[in-house]
């Protein structure tokens, strides 16, 4: 199973995202509320790869820089996916604090095993997931039940954590 090192969201940005969750839940459309497992938060993926060692977290620990960069939630985007569905998801702004972040971590992870292609810095589109398997036909569905889809959102990277979902484990790093 692949593993990730992912940004989370300061409380500000993280309530608003879970908040369209919400919005999407309540019109019976596909979210992310639906995924009530306790590593389910809003986020950022900025390294993938089959395997991420152990000792592998400690580097990766120090090349989180102490002050985050801010992030800006941009519009909605929509990720083509297969048998008619997409993926919903706000775009989250490039900046040179978000771009050196990404950088840093994945020079760390970079040498892993497996490390997926849209993850290096010629392929990454930094996103934040809001619905999986959407009907394409439902896409004006959940753009209505966003209401406000073109409004940006500005807050910070509130932490940096890990995921192994084969432990189905978090940690901040």
């Amino acid at each position: 199973m692949l593993q990730s090192v992912e940004a989370l969201l300061d409380p500000v940005l993280d309530a608003s995202v879970r908040e369209e969750w919400a919005r999407l839940l309540e019109a019976g459309l596909p979210s992310q509320a639906r995924h009530t497992g306790s590593s389910n938060a809003p986020h950022v993926t900025l390294a993938v790869a089959e395997r991420i060692g152990a000792d592998v977290d400690a580097r990766l620990a120090g090349a989180v820089p102490a002050d985050l960069p801010a992030l800006r939630l941009g519009g909605v985007l929509v990720f083509p996916g297969r048998s008619g569905r997409c993926v919903l998801a706000r775009s989250v702004v490039v900046s040179a604090g978000l771009l050196d972040l990404h950088a840093r971590l994945l020079d760390v992870v970079g040498d892993e095993p497996g490390v997926v292609a849209h993850v290096r810095p010629d392929a990454w589109t930094p996103h934040v997931t809001l619905a999986h398997r959407l009907d394409v036909g439902l896409l004006p569905a959940a753009l209505a039940a966003l209401d406000d889809v073109g409004r940006e959102r500005e807050g910070r990277v509130g932490g940096v954590r890990r995921w192994d979902p084969e432990a189905q484990e978090t940690w901040l790093l």
